[in-house]
């Protein structure tokens, strides 16, 4: 569950009104990426003006600097500069810009070779060094923007393949305002083993957050394993300890599977928080905790754990020879935000080394307005205080969800 030193990719928090909640550490974020990794989104976003591409302008001021350079010193020798210009388009412009400034390289060393003579001329060598590099430029450019188009290409399925495991939630979505962010520490993925949900259904809503062990595909289909089996079974069974049992059952069979096929991830297991929701407990909640960070509650008299209970993570209750689940009925008001993180936060550190302390972060804010109590709220609070405490820099998947009734009957199909 490590990636020392991985950069973060930023995803939104969305809110009841379904908006992207806007912060600076998003834009700290996107220049991260861009410095980082060569990002050709987040690179043509920082050269843009007003939704359009700014980068010919780059290799052109350079021209300009170069040729004024050169006529009023004399100290210059053009050929050692004018081959930088088709260069530096090759790294920021297209094909065409970049063969537009190989040509025009060229023009302006024999325009300046021939006409201004205000110094030696260099001649056909100079000129053939300056055609060279320009040819050398446009074969450069064409293969990066083959790659970037490739890269994007995989962005696409990275990003469906996000929202079929973490899939979309609607507004209110179970009789619960909800709000949510996914950090990646993967800088080419966006999607990992955090995973959450909703599902209302005739006997509550259930709330289910999670992490699974390790990092890459192996996590993604773990996660979608036990999403699968969420949906259904919190769909269709009125006992949430039977729903905590079948999700117990999916990651054992998943663990047999990749077992089977020779995998060395057959050890995998899951942290996890089960919630269950329902109208007939207007002021408490049924839980489940499978080894995960206890949930906060916040609301108008404070933040305070929601429990401090442990629970073997999923895939390994037959650690034990009595029951592996054990429900719990605790109190949240209505007016209670319940609050999960993944050990993202709770494990990122700053320079010194020292863990981000989210807990004490959310109950300075919400003493000093009660308001930070809503979901949209306390996600982006926690979102911006851990990456201000690790500076942009996580070393796990990390996940900050939140929900809070709506005081509406929920809906379900």
């Amino acid at each position: 569950m490590r990636a020392a030193g991985a950069r973060v990719s930023l995803g939104p928090v969305w809110s009841r009104d379904r908006e992207p909640v806007r912060g600076r550490w998003r834009l700290l974020g996107r220049l991260v990426q861009a410095a980082g990794r060569g990002d050709a989104v987040s690179r043509h976003e920082l050269l843009s003006v007003r939704g359009h591409s700014a980068a010919w302008l780059i290799p052109l001021l350079l021209l300009g600097g170069i040729v004024a350079a050169d006529v009023t010193t004399g100290a210059f020798e053009i050929i050692s500069w004018t081959v930088l210009v088709p260069g530096v388009a090759a790294a920021i412009c297209g094909v065409r810009f970049t063969a537009v400034y190989a040509v025009v390289a060229a023009v302006v060393y024999v325009f300046a070779d021939t006409v201004w003579q205000h110094r030696e001329e260099t001649g056909l060598p100079g000129l053939v060094l300056v055609a060279l590099g320009g040819a050398i430029s446009v074969v450069a450019a064409a293969l990066r923007v083959g790659g970037e188009q490739r890269m994007l290409h995989m962005k696409d399925i990275a990003e469906t393949t996000r929202r079929t495991v973490l899939r979309p939630l609607p507004e209110g979505f179970g009789g619960l305002d909800h709000a949510a962010v996914y950090l990646s520490s993967d800088t080419e993925a966006r999607v990992g083993g955090d995973f959450y949900d909703i599902q209302p259904g005739p006997h509550g809503t259930r709330v289910l957050v999670g992490d699974v062990q390790g990092k890459g595909l192996g996590a993604v289909e773990a996660a979608a394993a036990l999403l699968g089996t969420f949906r259904e079974v919190a769909y269709h069974e009125p006992d949430l300890a039977t729903v905590a049992e079948r999700l117990e059952t999916r990651m054992r069979r998943h663990r047999a599977h990749t077992a089977a096929l020779g995998r060395s991830d057959g050890d995998r297991f899951a942290t996890a928080v089960l919630i269950g929701f329902s109208e007939e407990l207007p002021d408490a909640v049924d839980a489940v905790f499978f080894g995960h960070e206890p949930p906060l509650a916040a609301g108008p008299e404070g933040v305070r754990p929601l429990a401090d209970v442990g629970g073997l993570p999923l895939g390994m209750g037959d650690l034990t020879s009595g029951p592996s689940v054990s429900v719990r009925r605790l109190a949240l008001a209505a007016d209670e935000t319940l609050l999960v993180v993944t050990d993202g936060v709770t494990e990122a550190r700053d320079a010194q080394g020292c863990f981000y302390r989210h807990a004490e972060n959310v109950v300075r804010a919400v003493a000093a307005d009660p308001s930070n109590a809503a979901p949209p709220k306390l996600v982006a609070l926690v979102r911006d205080g851990t990456l201000r405490h690790c500076r942009g820099r996580l070393t796990d998947d990390t996940t900050v969800f939140a929900v809070r009734r709506t005081g509406r009957p929920p809906e379900w199909p």
